[in-house]
């Protein structure tokens, strides 16, 4: 049934056709229901009055009331300007509009009052505001004192005259018009816990606040609902899976025994054994598993993974493990052989590569449950791919696979789902993991293995090159490797390529003592695997490439990674390149190269790469750097479908919402309690909106 939030915004007073039109296709705004949720985003404190003798340049905005004393159009056609001297009676500034000069050249009046409002700067020792918002004053009524919502908008929509407070005129008309249809979304027993507003003053406070407190009441409010109905999706789903998908019983240990009394080469860290732990508990409780594990690179996931696969094969069923890429299927199946051979266990790799002969015999052996164990790349997804019993999929790289690719390896066993084990070495901090993957069981490895020496990191601009050079030659003298890698974005392809192709050859010109590789994702598979085969050998030196190798070939002999134009990277990705060397029992080393200018946010990025090798504090400067979107890297952003709600600094009220989900949940999983009908009502206007894939992993 239509309700009054699903009128179109045309119809509200003030907004009409065009102007519908343009919030349309500029903010997606098409309801009544739209507008109330186009969130501002900070607030303007317009309750002051400043002199213009008490202006300094380092304010960021200031509301001043006086007279325009002159109006005047400065330079010539097409480049004019308008120029108006506004007073306060004691002194003097200057106005200044370069657009909708003819507009405001009609309508501003000299002698007339006016509350202006902008930022001031200085120039030639005179003060001036360009594009100042101004409102023509009348002294019969009071002054006018508030807060001023800012809400994002768009070049187009300030070029029509719409801005922050034409919005603010819209809600004066809006809420007294929808306020009896809104409804509490949250039981009374939360509000009263949380002395949280109700949702009717929330939507007041929000967008006409009164004072700082207001808008802080409706903040809090409105943030703990969107992490509460996020996390009452997530439980939700978790529960369901738990509650109605049985999973194989593995509690056998004699395989593990034996592997940890006769072949582990080395002990495992406290952190790998709690993992192991918290894994072994889900595989012999009778539910299906779907566990996260996240660890920086070098924390020993892999060995972690072949454990848990030793439980599912002592249980008499098979385990696979799929990577993104086939320089990472090829890194594992070489790592994982030495100790499946030990065991005399049947273990094989299939990825793009494979030749018909090897394809047919994978597929038998698979069918007849002679391979114990298949590593692989995408291949593995094939239909042809089938199990006599497959009983654990480990993805590594997590966030290389869409959902609907997990579906695929969920459903090779139609008897009783897989347990899934999800691995990745992007460390997610808490708060995105608890969003993200909420349905999700998850678990951290944050111990490295002992021995390893911390990789010293610097940052050097490009007037520091020759003696980065030097630097190199001398890593290479006492027989070290390294890698240098060019960024390569889709958007400038062309040039970075060109930029690649460049730096080899610069690098050759350079160093021509040395053999050099080159490799980028535009290779063909052969080409890549023959070039990163010839620098693990040591037959090359230096390694030329672009971020293909952020996950992939493992060389303890490098020492030194060169990351040119680093302040393209990401916080993770400059993380997750660092983490190629470091591998062996020498002192290795992080050269992040930039020009000169650099942005804040870059200056932070290259501070934190120094300062910390730390996975989970970057991936936490990161997420407070850039948000949640570019972080998940995942294809279940509908998780994260949060307007006011920040995860880099609502963690508290985030663990709150979680608790109190979670303790609802449990107790009435059918929300058919009275004190929960709320939110079942709730749920039940939002549930097209929820993810069908989500039950998967």
């Amino acid at each position: 049934m239509a309700s009054i939030f699903d009128t179109k915004i045309e119809y509200l007073k003030g907004i009409g056709g065009p102007r519908a039109e343009l919030l349309n296709k500029e903010l997606g705004i098409f309801t009544y229901g739209d507008l109330l949720e186009h969130y501002p985003f900070r607030y303007e404190d317009r309750t002051r009055f400043y002199k213009i003798s008490e202006l300094t340049d380092t304010l960021p905005a200031a509301q001043l009331l006086g007279k325009i004393k002159s109006v005047e159009l400065v330079g010539g056609k097409g480049k004019s300007r308008l120029v108006a001297t506004f007073s306060d009676g004691v002194a003097s500034m200057e106005l200044v509009w370069f657009q909708g000069v003819s507009y405001f050249h009609k309508i501003l009046q000299i002698g007339a009052n006016y509350i202006v409002y902008g930022k001031p700067s200085l120039f030639g020792g005179i003060f001036s505001i360009q594009h100042p918002e101004i409102e023509l004053y009348k002294s019969d009524r009071p002054l006018p004192k508030y807060f001023q919502p800012i809400y994002h908008l768009t070049d187009k929509l300030r070029k029509k005259f719409i801005e922050s407070k034409t919005f603010t005129q819209w809600f004066r008309t809006l809420l007294p018009l929808v306020q009896e249809h809104i409804h509490e979304t949250l039981p009374e027993f939360l509000l009263k816990k949380y002395k949280l507003v109700s949702k009717k003053e929330a939507y007041y406070y929000l967008h006409l606040p009164r004072s700082p407190l207001e808008q802080l009441h409706a903040n809090r409010r409105l943030k703990f609902e969107e992490l509460f109905y996020n996390q009452i999706k997530l439980i939700s789903l978790s529960l369901v899976r738990k509650n109605e998908y049985p999973g194989q019983v593995f509690n056998k240990t004699t395989l593990l025994t034996k592997f940890y009394q006769d072949h582990l080469p080395f002990d495992l860290t406290g952190a790998q054994k709690r993992v192991i732990r918290e894994i072994f508990g889900d595989l012999k409780s009778g539910r299906q598993m779907n566990r996260l594990v996240q660890g920086d690179v070098g924390s020993g996931k892999t060995i972690v993974a072949f454990i848990c696969m030793l439980m599912a094969i002592d249980g008499g069923a098979q385990a696979c493990m799929m990577a993104p890429t086939e320089i990472l299927a090829q890194q594992h199946f070489s790592n994982l052989k030495k100790f499946a051979d030990a065991l005399e266990l049947e273990i094989r790799l299939l990825t793009g590569s494979s030749t018909k002969k090897e394809r047919e015999e994978i597929h038998q052996g698979l069918i007849t449950g002679q391979i114990h164990i298949l590593v692989g790349t995408h291949a593995v997804l094939e239909d042809v791919v089938q199990f006599q019993n497959l009983g654990l999929c480990v993805i590594d790289e997590q966030h290389r696979f869409g959902v609907a690719q997990r579906a695929k390896l969920w459903e090779k066993n139609k008897k009783l789902y897989p347990h899934m084990l999800v691995m990745t070495a992007t460390p997610i901090p808490r708060t995105l993991a608890m969003t993200l993957y909420g349905d999700l069981d998850i678990s951290e490895i944050d111990e490295l293995p002992p021995g390893r020496k911390p990789i010293k990191t610097v940052h050097r601009f490009e007037s520091s090159r020759l003696a980065v050079w030097g630097f190199m030659k001398e890593e290479l003298a006492k027989g070290r490797q390294i890698y240098v890698v060019f960024p390569l974005i889709e958007e400038s392809e062309k040039l970075d390529l060109k930029n690649l192709f460049d730096g080899y050859e610069n690098i050759r010109a350079a160093f021509p003592e040395f053999a050099v590789s080159i490799v980028h994702g535009k290779m063909k598979p052969k080409d890549k695997e023959y070039e990163m085969q010839r620098f693990k050998k040591g037959e090359t030196q230096i390694m030329v490439a672009t971020t293909v190798i952020e996950v992939g070939v493992d060389v303890p002999n490098a020492s030194v990674m060169v990351i040119e134009s680093a302040h393209r990277f990401g916080l993770s990705q400059l993380h997750q390149l660092r983490g190629r060397v470091g591998r062996g029992a020498e002192q290795s080393y992080c050269i992040l190269m930039t020009d000169y200018k650099l942005s804040a946010d870059t200056r932070k990025r290259m501070e934190t790469m120094v300062e910390s090798e730390n996975g989970f504090y970057i991936s936490k400067v990161d997420l407070e750097l850039r948000g949640p979107g570019d972080l998940s890297g995942t294809q279940q952003s509908g998780l994260v479908d949060l307007k006011l709600a920040n995860l880099a600094k609502d963690e508290e009220i985030l663990k709150i919402a979680r608790e109190e989900a979670f303790t609802i949940l449990q107790m009435d999983p059918s929300l058919s309690m009275p004190e929960h009908k709320a939110i079942q009502m709730h749920l039940s206007r939002i549930r097209n909106k929820s993810l069908s894939w989500s039950k998967i992993s």
